[in-house]
C-alpha cells in the first residue's frame, strides 16, 4: 500500500513524511471521514470510475459529521488526478481522507479538519480466484449500527471499528468476510460490501436506510435492469440466505464479487452463477471502458492519453468510439 507520494492539504508530501500528530482527535476518538476508489487502466487509458460520485458523498459525510469540507468536489477530484499522475499509476485504488486536529476533547466544534489523498496499487480485494469460484463468508455475531448509535450514510472512520471486529472473527474462523445483520435480525451487509441475493430469476438487496448507499450497488441495480433483471429491496432473513440461488457482494474494493460458502452452507452450485457472472462482466466491460455507461461513469480527461490521441483534451468524457468528446 505504499506509493511515492501523498496529496496533503494542496501539497504533495514524500510518502514517508505524511504524518500527523499523535494527539489527533480522528485517532483517539475516531472522527474522520475517508472514501474509496478505483481508477482503472482501460484501453484509452486510465479513468477514474464514478470519482465524481464518490466526492460528492465524501463531502456529504464531512457533513453529516458536522463540518464542511475545507475543499470543493472539483478540487478533491483534481487532488486525486494529480496524485495518481505524480505516483505514475495506471491502475491504482484512491483513499480520500479527513482527519482532525485540535484538543483531545470530546467537541468536535474545537477541532478543525485537514484532507489527505493517498493512491496505491491493489488487487482485487477478496481474491483474484474469488471473482469465479466465490469466497466464503459467516454471518457475524457483531451487528451492524442502529442509525441512532451512529450515521449509517457517512463513511465515518471510527465506525470501521464494528466492520473490523466482524472481519477479523470471520478471517480467523476460516471465512474470506463477515455478514452482518441489523439490530433486528436481518441482513444489512458486509464489513465492506453491499450483498444481492439471486432466487428464481429475481434479486433481491436490503432497503437502503440502514446502510451505506453504496455507488457500485447503485452500477449494479442499473446494469440488472438493463438486462432484464427486477431488483427488489426489501428486508432479507438470515436463512433466505442459506437457499439462495446465488449470492455476491458489490463494493469499490470487492468490485463484484460471488459468494460461494455461507456458514458452512453451499450456495447454489457453489461457485458464481449464471446472474452473477453476467452482471459482473456488465461491470468490468464498463470499468473498463467498453461499456454502456462508460462515458458517465469514467474520467479520462486527466491522463497522458488527451496528449497523445486527442486534439480535444479539454473534455472530462470520452465518445463511445473511446476517444476524447467535448461537453
Amino acid at each position: 500500500m505504499k506509493s511515492d507520494f501523498i496529496w496533503m492539504d494542496g501539497n504533495l508530501v514524500p510518502f514517508a513524511d505524511a504524518k500527523i500528530h499523535l494527539h489527533s482527535p480522528s485517532l483517539h476518538y475516531g472522527p474522520g471521514v475517508f472514501e474509496g476508489v478505483r481508477c482503472y487502466d482501460t484501453a484509452y487509458g486510465p479513468a477514474t470510475f464514478r470519482l465524481w460520485e464518490h466526492m460528492v458523498r465524501f463531502t456529504r459525510s464531512i457533513h453529516v459529521l458536522g463540518f464542511e469540507s475545507p475543499y470543493s468536489v472539483d478540487e478533491l477530484c483534481d487532488a486525486v488526478h494529480e496524485t495518481i499522475l505524480a505516483n505514475n499509476l495506471r491502475a491504482c485504488y484512491i483513499r480520500p481522507l479527513m482527519y482532525l486536529e485540535g484538543p483531545l476533547a470530546l467537541n468536535l466544534a474545537e477541532t478543525f479538519p485537514h484532507v489527505s489523498v493517498s493512491v496505491w496499487e491493489w488487487g482485487t480485494f477478496l481474491g483474484k480466484e474469488a471473482l469465479e469460484k466465490g469466497a466464503s463468508a459467516m454471518v457475524s455475531s457483531f451487528t451492524r449500527m442502529h442509525p441512532n448509535s451512529s450515521m449509517t450514510k457517512a463513511k465515518i472512520t471510527g465506525q470501521y471499528v464494528n466492520s473490523m471486529l466482524a472481519k477479523s472473527m470471520a478471517l480467523k474462523s476460516g471465512f474470506k468476510e463477515a455478514i452482518m445483520l441489523d439490530t433486528e435480525g436481518f441482513v444489512a451487509e458486509c464489513s465492506g460490501e453491499n450483498i444481492f441475493l439471486v432466487r428464481d430469476g429475481k434479486i433481491f438487496t436490503p432497503p437502503r436506510a440502514a446502510i451505506l448507499e453504496g455507488i457500485t450497488r447503485d452500477c449494479v441495480i442499473t446494469l440488472a435492469h438493463d438486462l432484464g433483471y427486477e431488483v427488489i429491496e426489501e428486508k432479507i432473513s438470515r436463512d433466505q440466505l442459506y437457499i439462495a440461488d446465488e449470492i455476491f457482494v458489490t463494493g469499490t474494493a470487492a468490485e463484484v464479487t460471488p459468494f460461494s460458502q455461507i456458514d458452512y452452507r453451499k450456495i447454489g452450485e457453489g461457485k458464481r452463477g449464471p446472474v452473477t457472472k453476467e452482471i459482473q462482466e456488465a461491470f468490468f466491460e464498463n470499468a473498463r471502458g467498453r461499456g454502456k455507461y462508460a462515458e458517465k461513469w469514467l474520467d479520462w480527461s486527466w491522463n497522458g492519453a488527451l496528449q497523445a490521441g486527442s486534439e480535444k483534451a479539454g473534455s472530462k468524457q470520452p465518445a463511445e468510439n473511446g476517444k476524447v468528446a467535448t461537453d
